[in-house]
């Protein structure tokens, strides 16, 4: 591998990584402050180092090839630590910086977040922006790995990258959420009887609150499987259909009305929030910063 790294020109690198980004050899050499000539030039080095053609002109853009973009996926990762570890300690002030927050989160927690968090920001950190991607257990890992976000909140698993932080937020719980006018609360045998909606990112019809129903020998009739929570008060209306959800989203929900919140007529199913974060951003000031908004957000609800 040393052997490579001697007769490879790492700046060559930036200029494949900044073609991925822009399918442009005009665009890219913009962006690195390059003639058009030289960043021909540097492409037509990598094709020779690498053996391979790793742009193919379409139209008015260039496609990766296979080997581009298996390149591609294996240098992002190394990348972005290197840019990291050179990068300088970078002082923060929300007043007066402008920065871009990149974080990921489940829909429902970001049904939760966002409206307690953005008015936090807009009145400490005017500049700064904040882009949220959704991420599930499955795909934070990745994008940790990926460095495609600095942060994560949700319902996180133990398979983070060795280096990343994590804390448990919130400790919450399941309710039922109704748009009905039956002002009593609902039994379980009303519970077990009425047709229910189930929020499945994975398109299963199954959740913890059967796994909660079986242990008592019940079980419910799921009828319809949708993939975002931000539907649910659409869905819910003017039907007897119910939905079991975490209470901080059921919260935020009938807070805009016409809908109402029970307890779960059974022991409720835990729903245990935590915030992740890439270790490269443990002590950034910036990202120190947003993750202490949103546990203050998350928890003054």
């Amino acid at each position: 591998m040393a052997d490579t790294l001697r007769t490879l020109d790492l700046n060559l690198l930036t200029v494949f990584a900044t073609i991925m980004e822009e399918r442009s050899v005009t665009r890219a050499g913009e962006r690195l402050g390059l003639s058009q000539p030289a960043t021909s030039g540097a492409l037509a080095r990598l094709r020779d180092t690498f053996r391979d053609p790793l742009f193919i002109r379409t139209g008015r853009s260039f496609e990766p090839t296979a080997r581009a973009l298996s390149l591609m996926e294996r240098l992002a990762p190394a990348m972005a630590a290197l840019s990291e570890a050179v990068a300088p300690a970078v002082p923060f002030d929300p007043v007066t910086d402008a920065r871009d927050f990149r974080i990921a989160s489940q829909d429902d927690i970001a049904i939760a977040l966002l409206p307690r968090l953005m008015p936090i920001l807009a009145a400490e950190a005017p500049h700064c922006t904040l882009t949220v991607r959704r991420g599930d257990w499955k795909t934070i890992p990745q994008q940790f790995e990926r460095a495609e976000v600095s942060a994560a909140i949700g319902f996180i698993a133990d398979d983070l990258p060795a280096n990343a932080k994590r804390r448990t937020v919130l400790s919450g719980h399941f309710v039922v959420l109704r748009a009905d006018s039956d002002p009593n609360p609902i039994t379980l045998d009303a519970y077990c009887a009425r047709p229910h909606v189930l929020v499945t990112p994975a398109g299963d019809l199954k959740g913890v609150a059967d796994q909660a129903l079986a242990k008592l020998g019940r079980a419910r009739r799921v009828v319809l499987g949708v993939t975002d929570f931000g539907i649910l008060p659409s869905v819910l209306a003017g039907t007897e259909l119910i939905a079991s959800v975490p209470h901080f989203v059921a919260e935020t929900l009938a807070a805009q009305g016409g809908l109402r919140v029970d307890p779960t007529p059974f022991e409720p199913p835990a729903a245990t929030i935590s915030l992740a974060w890439r270790g490269a951003t443990d002590a950034d000031p910036g990202e120190r910063w947003l993750r202490g908004r949103i546990i203050a957000a998350l928890k003054g609800g």
